[in-house]
């Protein structure tokens, strides 16, 4: 089966990584049919890097590649956005510009869809290294703390639900099949690309987890983004940080949630548009909490009591507590 791949891979003032990363997705064991290349104003030499290295290919190995150059940056979501857009392949994988990928990654990715044709969307594991490229020792599913039974509730098919909770699909590890877009785009302010595109395809089709190290996921200090392995330390300062426009934040993405699911009628499940919807009312409760502690008692163990923080909050009774006692 001869699938086109595009590879949809984002810059901005990469330039100390991007030869690495660039190369080591020319390299695949079965490469990219195209790439397209989405570089967000960047002031360093990160686009004669990318002109040099794709420019330069091998004849008759030359991969198709585009360059979309904006004048003035867009952001990492609306680059992303762009990026997509503009590939031309079935098969749509994501890239950041400071990572490696493993050679095998393609080949794995599209064997994966290749036998699934139910499988909208995947994601993998990877190995977390330093501005370097040492190994630190952890892998990224361990880092965001992607439990065994998490997992295996991906793998029977129920992601939307976990992922009403929190993200797991990293963008740099996702790839998915460009039917998707009909459905996900445009991609609503304020969600990321790699959670927005995860959340929708899981709701109207299947997404899955691959459990296997598919790429070498840079940790450094200029990241847009990152990971962080959720100490109880941070647990704590999350719990004394000022609400500020958090909540407000988490009620925007969930209510344009609920409404693009409500717009997609018959492709969504009924149980999930449901999960949505009382998903978008828990945030927009939460957003709307009194100034005072004191009066945000009644309110918080009502939708405890409605059981809205066991299925819909990342952290559980913390997100109780924290409700309860973050300063305004």
């Amino acid at each position: 089966m001869n699938t086109l791949v595009s590879v949809a891979l984002c810059t901005r003032n990469g330039a100390e990584f991007v030869e690495a990363q660039l190369r080591s997705i020319l390299d695949q064991d079965r490469p990219p049919d195209e790439i397209i290349v989405s570089d967000d104003a960047s002031t360093d030499e990160t686009l004669a890097i990318v002109d040099r290295v794709l420019g330069t290919q091998p004849p008759g190995r030359a991969i198709r590649f585009v360059i979309l150059r904006n004048a003035v940056a867009l952001g990492v979501t609306a680059n992303f956005e762009s990026a997509i857009m503009s590939c031309g392949g079935e098969i749509i994988a994501l890239s950041d510009q400071d990572d490696v990928w493993h050679p095998g990654r393609l080949e794995r990715v599209l064997s994966e869809f290749e036998a699934r044709p139910d499988v909208e969307f995947l994601f993998s594991d990877a190995r977390l290294v330093d501005t370097e490229g040492r190994d630190l020792g952890l892998s990224l599913f361990d880092a965001l703390e992607f439990a065994p039974s998490e997992r295996e509730r991906v793998h029977s098919g129920d992601a939307f639900g976990l992922l009403l909770k929190r993200n797991l699909a990293t963008g740099a590890t996702a790839a998915f099949r460009r039917a998707l877009l009909t459905t996900a785009m445009p991609i609503p302010e304020p969600w990321l690309h790699d959670e927005w595109l995860a959340i929708v395809a899981s709701a109207v089709g299947r997404i899955d987890a691959i459990e296997e190290q598919l790429i070498d996921y840079r940790q450094h200090g200029a990241n847009e983004i990152g990971v962080q392995r959720a100490t109880l330390v941070r647990k704590v300062r999350r719990v004394l940080q000022p609400r500020g426009s958090r909540n407000e934040m988490l009620a925007r993405r969930f209510g344009g949630l609920a409404q693009r699911l409500e717009s997609l009628g018959p492709l969504v499940r009924p149980g999930d548009l449901q999960r949505a919807q009382v998903k978008a009312a828990m945030e927009a409760d939460r957003a709307g909490l009194p100034t005072s502690r004191f009066a945000r008692l009644r309110p918080v163990l009502a939708n405890y009591r409605k059981g809205w923080y066991a299925e819909y909050s990342s952290q559980g009774r913390l997100d109780l507590i924290r409700d309860l006692l973050q300063p305004h």
